[in-house]
């Protein structure tokens, strides 16, 4: 075994189509010591040396999960967190934003918003309102002109 902490070793050896197995260690007084057991045996400290090995690695991953900080969860995070400042700026867009959609006519707020939050294409919009893709391609080219400008000061 390859950790410090394992207190035997375990290994077999064939001869003339025999196979035995060993159980080596070092006793109290530090002599190694090697002594043949009987497949069962082996069998058994086989199993040990696994669920030894489950149990350390268990430990690990525990004391590791203890061990995180909030700096180090944060570092881990797969959308890293945002700082205050950030947070606030983003805020304020958003609200320019919807107050700039709410600003826009009837007909181009609607078109504006299946398109960019329903996802529909401009043929789709374009069969529900009884109009031509290009009347709606042209409602959100200015709608989009529109936002763009009044919220332009908060880039």
């Amino acid at each position: 075994m390859d950790n410090k902490f394992d207190t035997y070793t375990l290994r077999t050896e064939v001869t003339d189509g025999i196979t035995r197995y060993f159980v080596c260690f070092k006793d109290g007084q530090g002599v190694f010591r090697e002594i043949e057991v009987a497949p069962p045996v082996y069998s058994a400290f086989c199993q040990f040396v696994k669920v030894e090995r489950n149990l350390r690695r268990s430990d690990e991953r525990h004391i590791e999960q203890s061990d995180l900080s909030d700096e180090l969860l944060s570092k881990r995070a797969v959308h890293p967190q945002k700082s205050i400042e950030d947070t606030i700026a983003d805020t304020e867009w958003a609200n320019a934003l919807q107050s700039a959609i709410a600003e826009l006519p009837e007909t181009q707020r609607r078109r504006f918003v299946l398109y960019y939050y329903s996802e529909l294409t401009y043929k789709q919009i374009a069969e529900m309102e009884g109009c031509s893709h290009v009347a709606v391609m042209h409602s959100l080219e200015k709608a989009k002109a529109a936002i763009e400008k009044r919220i332009k000061n908060l880039k």
